[in-house]
């Protein structure tokens, strides 16, 4: 996410639930507390499971004793604060309140003499349930080509913008048989982040986060209803929003040859207007290799996915193998295809301004396809001519690194190969074990107990995606190898992002007593509605203020600024959401876990 607005927005800046029934659950708006609840005394605003770790992190704290209180503020449990061995980005020793051995169900305070309450939590089973559901229904409020009604949205309801039924082929995409200003229909998709755009490089990442979500605990998702309209077609929901997006893909790819338009766009980013208020002409801008290796990679994922419900969706799985096919050839005979928005503008017209995800190296893009593909052909072709270990780093994924994605699915489908495997995969194991523990050496030393917080080079451009996709790195590695410590600090970024953090926030709209009231996201800003569209990260600390809005500080973790013109830490992005759903849900999906002794 970050590249795109250094690329595009800041080149064109332009800053100019409800009831029960749309999620089956009540987000808690509840930003405005009186006193000093939650000043100095920082957890998870959503809550604990009864035999999980619980952690609270107390800042100033003047004595040793912390107490866990009912609402009514009587003490039910006490304990003694423990001092962090190392200080925070500014320089200060925390106290840590552990007070996991409390287990009894209901709704608490943390209690710290001389410096003061938390905000309330609760300690209950699927105390995650109803924010991590939130965080996939937040797709259905991010669709394009559809008006959405009040039935599944509430109050956040609008009507139909960008039909995209009319889209003209930019100058940069031409060929013979489709001649700039041809026009194609390409409608659907989700809408990118605060923008109106859709990209092929960052829906992809998002679209395989979600699929591999279903794929790794699909009797958990079968579960979570989210009240969309496709709910009770037989498809589990969570794969239902994904058919939105994964339609609008099918769309971009060129049937001439297989390759794949880069995004679809305005030539310009909209004003912060509503979506059925942006009639400006939209494009489908120049194939690439790093768009047309991310939709072979997910179109034979979704492949696999979608094999399963053959009765419901006759054909589809054959179909979007054979396009990934396609789209693989075409890479193959087009290695090196770059989307340089700045060479393409002084080549054609009407110049791009808008977000480039522009990526120069395709390696991991090959890693990534190929995996994919050989997975789901059981062919062990696309992986002759790639190197599997181009080199020795383990870095979380990002829409321009995702090399891990394909790591995850040779490691999760290994008995699949039989001894025709990669002669790579017990290494890559090795690897990515070794990853998560280097990623948890030492976390119990920060100041806020998590991984996230043992770098100050964690807190960049939508570093909530980074807290978030270390998380999956944790659960992948549980799943290959149950050490219960993965699990636990997979749970602990999970606690950072809903409010255990040095902003003290909960980064979620909708949950938490303090979350983002003003993220940057365009529909949230112009709809009139005080309560954001729940269910959003915002994009987090970070102390670059790209977008020349001053945050409070700038220690890491603490420079975050909840302003709808900040979009450098407050802006929402579909690839962002997409592994904190990943992480809430498969947390929820692995809670039974937390009940087992250590």
């Amino acid at each position: 996410m970050c590249n795109k607005y250094l690329q595009g927005y800041i080149k064109n800046y332009c800053c100019l639930l409800a009831a029960a029934f749309v999620f089956g659950v009540q987000p808690a708006f509840s930003q405005q507390k009186t006193g000093n609840e939650g000043v100095n005394v920082r957890l998870n605003q959503t809550g604990f499971y009864p035999a999980g770790p619980k952690i609270g992190i107390v800042l100033n704290s003047k004595g040793d004793d912390f107490y866990i209180q009912t609402t009514a503020k009587k003490n039910v449990y006490a304990g003694k604060l423990k001092k962090s061995i190392k200080p925070t980005f500014g320089g200060a020793y925390t106290g840590i309140a552990d007070f996991s051995e409390f287990k009894t169900a209901g709704k608490y305070l943390l209690y710290v003499p001389g410096s003061g309450y938390s905000f309330p939590f609760e300690i209950k089973r699927a105390v995650y349930h109803d924010v991590a559901a939130a965080s996939i229904k937040a797709y259905y409020f991010m669709r394009a080509s559809i008006a959405l009604n009040e039935k599944y949205a509430g109050k956040w309801s609008r009507a139909e913008g960008h039909p995209d039924t009319s889209v003209l082929i930019h100058a940069s995409a031409a060929n013979s048989g489709r001649p700039a200003g041809t026009v194609i229909s390409s409608p659907r998709g989700w809408y990118d982040a605060g923008d109106y755009n859709k990209y092929i490089v960052n829906s992809g990442i998002t679209t395989s986060t979600l699929l591999s979500l279903y794929e790794d605990f699909p009797a958990y998702m079968k579960t979570v209803k989210l009240n969309i309209p496709e709910s009770g077609n037989g498809l589990p929901d969570i794969l239902n929003e994904v058919l939105w997006n994964m339609r609008w893909m099918l769309t971009m790819q060129d049937p001439a040859d297989g390759g794949v338009y880069h995004k679809l766009t305005n030539a310009a980013f909209d004003k912060m207007e509503m979506p059925d208020k942006s009639t400006e002409p939209r494009f489908v801008v120049q194939k690439g290799t790093a768009a047309t290796l991310d939709f072979a990679a997910v179109l034979a994922q979704a492949s696999r996915v979608f094999s399963k419900f053959k009765t419901q969706l006759p054909g589809l799985a054959d179909s979007c193998l054979t396009q990934a096919s396609k789209a693989w050839d075409w890479a193959v005979k087009n290695p090196n295809v770059v989307y340089n928005q700045d060479t393409m503008n002084k080549q054609f017209e009407p110049k791009v301004a808008t977000g480039a995800y522009g990526d120069r190296n395709f390696k991991d893009e090959f890693i990534w396809a190929a995996s994919e593909l050989t997975v789901a052909t059981q062919k062990p072709g696309f992986l002759k001519d790639i190197n599997l270990l181009p080199d020795t780093t383990m870095p979380v994924p990002t829409w321009s690194q995702v090399k891990l994605l394909g790591y995850y699915t040779l490691l999760k489908n290994n008995k699949a190969f039989g001894p025709n495997g990669p002669k790579e995969l017990s290494e890559i194991k090795k690897r990515l074990l070794a990853a998560a523990d280097n990623m948890i050496a030492g976390a119990d030393e920060t100041a806020y107990q998590t991984v996230m917080n043992k770098s100050a080079r964690h807190f960049g451009w939508g570093s909530n995606s980074e807290a978030a996709n270390e998380g999956i790195l944790l659960i992948q590695a549980y799943r290959l190898s149950p050490n219960k410590k993965y699990l636990d600090y997979a749970l602990a970024n999970l606690d950072y992002i809903l409010g255990r953090n040095g902003a003290g926030y909960s980064y979620i709209t909708g949950y938490g007593s303090k979350m983002p009231i003003h993220p940057h996201h365009r529909p949230s800003v112009a709809d009139g509605i005080a309560d954001p569209i729940p269910g959003l990260l915002a994009g987090g600390a970070n102390p670059g203020m790209q977008d020349g809005i001053k945050v409070p500080s700038t220690n890491p973790d603490e420079a975050y600024i909840d302003d709808d013109r900040a979009y450098a830490a407050n802006e929402i992005a579909i690839n962002w959401n997409a592994p904190f759903a990943y992480l809430a849900n498969a947390i929820e999906a692995l809670q039974a876990e937390f009940r087992k002794s250590k």
